[in-house]
């Protein structure tokens, strides 16, 4: 797609799966949203990490976590690929995509995407219903976590420190070390000892 094209509005999921393979666009409300460049390796590290995290601690639960690029199609005007994801709705996985709201998003930051993955992204996901979105700074080592209220707001986001807990609550309870995320070292009080 030219740049010509990606300042157009209106475009809908029927455009989105025929656009070629080797770019990747997002959606949000018909606008079009290159994802390059490429994501940095601390990003995907930090992504990857999560992914496995999660995948090993959902086992048995009926929820099934995915990483990017997963096509997550909220309505026919908006259609993402989050860095991760959750779905504890199997009804929503289908062949090509998820359909509809997963539990749980999350969004790595990169300089190229912070400002979108804070703003349009985050207003999209609370339209949208997602449960829980979280927000990771792999450079800053932090997180900031949202929880969706029963107005359909987000409230105004928990902030979790690099050797903090992140508790997801409202997505099936999950716990996990901030610190296993970003892979730090254990601390020498914590060294030897089984949780």
């Amino acid at each position: 797609m030219s740049a010509e094209l990606a300042q157009q509005q209106g475009f809908t999921w029927h455009d989105y799966r025929n656009w070629p393979d080797s770019e990747r666009w997002e959606l949000i409300a018909g606008q079009a949203y290159s994802m390059a460049p490429a994501p940095s390796i601390r990003h995907q590290q930090v992504s990857g990490s999560l992914f496995a995290l999660l995948r090993q601690r959902t086992q048995g639960s009926g929820c099934q976590p995915f990483i990017a690029p997963t096509d997550v199609r909220l309505s026919d005007l908006d259609v993402v690929q989050p860095d991760v994801l959750l779905v504890c709705d199997p009804d929503k996985i289908t062949e090509t995509h998820i359909e509809g709201a997963p539990e749980l998003v999350v969004e790595v930051l990169s300089p190229a995407t912070a400002i979108k993955d804070l703003r349009e992204k985050k207003a999209l996901y609370q339209r949208a219903g997602v449960a829980c979105y979280l927000v990771i700074d792999p450079l800053e080592q932090y997180a900031q976590l949202f929880h969706l209220q029963a107005s359909g707001q987000y409230d105004t986001g928990r902030i979790i420190g690099a050797r903090e807990t992140l508790e997801l609550g409202l997505c099936q309870g999950l716990n996990i070390e901030l610190s296993e995320v970003f892979d730090l070292p254990q601390e020498a009080g914590n060294a030897g000892l089984v949780p």
